[in-house]
């Protein structure tokens, strides 16, 4: 009788632990999917900062120009910084989630 108690005790501990794995793996997926979307939208912001500062080293002021102008084109450049940190690959969100990565904690209990 002891020995079928401690049985079905290991199956429950082996049952719990295969939960839990697949838990932590769950867990795991979702923190390494938030990190990489963190990184995608860091190197957009990264790259609106680029079109930002490339407007602004313009030699001399347009005739048209005005607030509105200015305005349109921050929200322009807004759109374009999504578009191509979408479709080119610069390299910033591959290396931040390289470098972030390792620090992934499984601290779910807390």
């Amino acid at each position: 009788m002891d020995n079928s108690l401690s049985k079905v005790n290991q199956i429950n501990l082996l049952a719990d632990s295969v939960s839990h794995d697949k838990n932590t793996l769950k867990f795991k997926e979702k923190n390494g999917q938030d990190l990489k979307n963190v990184a995608e939208q860091f190197e957009a912001i990264f790259v609106h900062q680029m079109l930002k500062q490339a407007r602004q080293g313009k030699l001399a002021d347009g005739i048209f120009n005005s607030e509105a102008q200015d305005t349109f084109n921050n929200m322009l450049d807004i759109e374009y910084s999504q578009i191509l940190s979408k479709k080119n690959n610069f390299g910033i969100a591959e290396a931040l989630i390289k470098q972030f990565e390792p620090h992934l904690h499984l601290k779910k209990d807390k």
